[in-house]
């Protein structure tokens, strides 16, 4: 929302976009009708968030979680990736948006990993916006990831900053504020380290419905919050500033 007060505006917003099947279900289609009406919705919101000033905007594309699904479904959702990647991204880059990928994207189809690699190259130098797409991404997965790699460097003991320099984009700054779709009010494995102190926001409609006015709404409910990060701010609980 462009005219909220700089302060007030998340820098890094993450956004669960569920929905997509029950949204179509509704209309009496298949599943992944729901998915393409979803590619176009997450379209019209990397742009507007993009104007609105945020900085940082986190999807959450595909989980590792997200395997169990039906073959066919899986297959539609890797192809309707790649097409909008070839057909949509040249758009956004244009506009100043850096796409970035989080996740085990070496064990994606060899496609895919090509995809990624090519339009992370073509607009790395751009800085208005980075756009994260959380592809075969598992929160429990990245952090075993980071303790791992660091146990094999010959770690003995782990800090909390050794976890976060080598998560899988360890310059992106934590979520202040993570949005779902849908109505479900969990966090399915979605930036767990990263989400330790975001605002979160749910919201009943469904991602095809989702559009700039709801991603607004959720912006004014962040600007109405006051962020504590586990201390006090103003009063504490005995009077004293």
């Amino acid at each position: 929302m462009k005219d909220l007060a700089k302060e007030k505006q998340p820098k890094h917003v993450a956004i669960i976009m569920d929905g997509n099947g029950r949204w179509a279900k509704k209309l009496g289609k298949k599943r992944i009708f729901g998915h393409e009406k979803g590619a176009e919705v997450a379209e019209k919101i990397i742009e507007y968030a993009s104007d609105s000033g945020v900085r940082y905007l986190t999807l959450y594309t595909f989980s590792t979680e997200n395997w169990k699904r039906p073959e066919e479904e899986v297959n539609f959702l890797f192809n309707l990736f790649i097409k909008y990647l070839e057909s949509r991204m040249e758009k956004i880059i244009s506009k100043g948006v850096r796409m970035r990928f989080s996740g085990r994207i070496d064990k994606m189809p060899e496609d895919i990993q090509k995809a990624c690699k090519r339009i992370e190259q073509k607009s790395k130098n751009n800085s208005k916006l980075d756009l994260i797409m959380a592809l075969n991404y598992g929160s429990r997965q990245e952090i075993l990831d980071a303790v791992n790699k660091l146990i094999s460097s010959g770690k003995k003991e782990i800090t909390k900053k050794d976890i976060q320099n080598n998560l899988y984009l360890p310059d992106v700054p934590d979520v202040d504020l993570l949005i779902r779709t849908s109505g479900e009010k969990r966090i399915s494995n979605f930036l767990l380290w990263q989400i330790a102190y975001a605002e979160l926001y749910f919201t009943e409609v469904l991602w095809p419905d989702f559009d700039e006015k709801e991603f607004d709404k959720a912006l004014l409910d962040y600007a109405k919050r006051e962020r504590r990060f586990g201390g006090l701010t103003g009063s504490d609980e005995f009077g004293n500033k």
